[in-house]
């Protein structure tokens, strides 16, 4: 459950959850239920991992990050 105390029972019950999201501020959420299938398995060589500027999250950065734009 979350932190209402309501089961995550399905989707349906968790996108209509995270959409009834606001902030203090007024900041509104906006969800969606993406059935797509994408493909799996793609590699990414070391040499394009180092291309990109990733920026780590204080939170768990080593599963949260920041893709910046390259610095010229």
């Amino acid at each position: 459950s979350n932190w209402r105390g309501e089961p995550l029972r399905d989707y349906e019950t968790m996108v209509h959850l995270i959409a009834r999201t606001t902030t203090a501020k007024g900041l509104k959420v906006m969800c969606r239920l993406d059935r797509r299938k994408y493909p799996t398995g793609r590699r990414v060589s070391n040499e394009e991992m180092k291309r990109l500027n990733l920026k780590p999250n204080t939170f768990h950065g080593e599963w949260n990050c920041v893709i910046r734009p390259r610095t010229k």
